[in-house]
C-alpha cells in the first residue's frame, strides 16, 4: 500500500469528516499537514472551516454535507476534478443525509 508522502504529484484531495470523527481528522491532518500543504484541499462545508481554523492549510469550501456539499464532492469526482476522498465517517451513527454519505461513498469507490 503507498503512503501519502510516496505522491509526487500535486492531487485535489477531498477531506471530509462526520461530526464525532472531526477531531480525529484534524489530528490526522496535522501529523500529515506538511505533505498534505504540497496538495489542493477541499472539503465540506463545517470540516473544511475547522480545517483552514486548526491547521492554517488553504482549503476550497464546499456547501455542508446536508446542504448538498456530498453531491458536490461527488460530482467533482466523477467530473475528474477529485483525485481521491479521506473520509473519516462513523458507519454506526446514522446522518440526516444518509442516502447522499451513500451515494458519495459508491462514487468514490467506483
Amino acid at each position: 500500500m503507498r503512503k501519502l508522502n510516496d505522491i509526487q504529484k500535486q492531487k485535489h484531495i477531498a477531506l471530509i469528516a462526520h461530526d464525532g470523527k472531526k477531531v480525529q481528522l484534524i489530528k490526522w491532518i496535522n501529523e500529515n499537514k506538511e505533505i498534505l500543504s504540497r496538495h489542493f484541499l477541499c472539503g465540506t462545508g463545517t470540516t473544511a472551516r475547522m480545517i483552514n481554523e486548526e491547521t492554517s492549510l488553504p482549503i476550497k469550501a464546499f456547501e455542508s454535507g446536508p446542504l448538498g456539499g456530498d453531491q458536490q464532492i461527488g460530482a467533482s469526482i466523477v467530473e475528474g476534478k477529485i483525485d481521491f476522498m479521506i473520509f473519516f465517517w462513523d458507519p454506526l451513527s446514522s446522518q440526516p443525509h444518509d442516502p447522499d454519505v451513500k451515494a458519495l461513498l459508491r462514487i468514490a469507490v467506483l
